[in-house]
């Protein structure tokens, strides 16, 4: 069995995540906490476990993964443009009115995009390296992560803010 290393992807991937979810703490969008209070403890638990596993496993990494081939390098490049596009979704969302709709929107086709995304780039990055880990640490993050914001946009479309 090989050694683990530090990844310097993993890092790069978390800030990437962490960044625009600092910058979101203090520009929420109105009426976000009502709906935190009716979140399923079942996708509470699963988001919480999945966030605390990929963030640790974000950053080791067996050390073979420089020696991919390539087309297991095409997994990390697909990981990475969908980082990108996380990117450019908070963008959108910064420049937007910040309502809970654009919140929970979606970008080229792929729903609640601010969830999505992020679960889709660890996927592919645990698929990249091998790593079985943490390819299920992101979908358990997924199940919890997702569905959260799932139930949020439900409870939005079906109970709309009043003006």
């Amino acid at each position: 069995m090989t050694g683990m290393q530090f990844s310097f992807t993993g890092l790069l991937y978390l800030v990437m995540l962490f960044v625009p979810n600092i910058l979101w703490a203090s520009r929420r969008p109105a009426g976000y906490e009502q709906h935190t209070a009716k979140e399923s403890p079942f996708l509470l638990c699963c988001e919480r476990a999945g966030q605390a596993l990929v963030c640790c496993l974000a950053l080791v990494a067996a050390p073979n993964g420089r020696t991919a081939a390539p087309v297991w390098r095409l997994w990390l490049a697909v990981s990475f443009l969908l980082m990108l596009l996380y990117e450019c979704w908070w963008l959108r969302y910064f420049r937007s009115p910040r309502t809970m709709m654009d919140f929970y929107s979606s970008l080229l086709g792929i729903p609640v995009a601010g969830a999505s995304l992020p679960v889709m780039a660890f996927l592919l990055l645990g698929v990249y390296r091998k790593s079985p880990l943490l390819a299920a640490s992101s979908a358990l993050l997924g199940i919890g992560h997702i569905g959260i914001h799932l139930q949020h946009r439900r409870g939005i479309t079906e109970n709309p803010p009043r003006k």
